[in-house]
């Protein structure tokens, strides 16, 4: 089994536990990605099938390619995941905050995640849900460089051009160690 077979795997699992879990953006990097961009939760959305993407139609999707692509990141370094990979939400329901319980389990579903990026270099945890994945990550990948970011909803990035001002500089920060090779202690 190769290693974007092993990461469909570890999804399905998550979806085999009872938990609707979207799919993994094909035009992403997948396993072979040497950047994750950890994001907080699926949206709501309906009952379809559907993948983390910058290609979705929603203000965080657009918002995203377009930092993304200031920062001169390419897509198949990337792959986009949720610290909470299932969606918590009822099929047609609002959008909620998650839960204590929902971003423990999230956390704990993390690692083995982690585990099937063996390219990956450098994580930038978005919003303030992912930054509580940062303990998660020093513990099972050291190897990795971590960087946070504020989230790129628009009903974030539209409080303040400083939010605007730091997701491109910690972008512009994550191409620049991509471009390096690095890895910790030398970014």
């Amino acid at each position: 089994m190769d290693d974007a077979q092993r990461l469909e795997c570890w999804r399905r699992s998550l979806e085999d536990s009872g938990r609707r879990t979207p799919l993994f953006d094909p035009r992403d990097g997948g396993a072979a990605a040497r950047l994750l961009i950890l994001l907080e939760t699926p949206g709501p959305g309906g009952a379809e099938v559907r993948a983390v993407s910058r290609d979705n139609p929603t203000g965080t999707a657009r918002n995203l390619t377009r930092f993304l692509s200031e920062a001169g990141i390419a897509r198949h370094d990337t792959i986009l995941w949720n610290t909470v990979p299932w969606i918590v939400h009822q099929p047609g329901a609002r959008n909620r905050a998650l839960r204590r319980g929902e971003i423990r389990e999230g956390l704990a579903a993390l690692p083995g995640f982690l585990a099937l990026l063996p390219r990956l270099r450098v994580i930038v945890l978005a919003g303030r849900v992912a930054r509580e994945a940062a303990p998660a990550i020093a513990a099972h990948r050291p190897d990795v460089v971590v960087l946070a970011m504020p989230h790129p909803s628009p009903t974030i990035v539209c409080t303040s051009p400083a939010i605007t001002a730091a997701i491109r500089a910690t972008l512009a920060q994550a191409s620049g160690l991509l471009d390096r090779g690095c890895a910790p202690g030398l970014g």
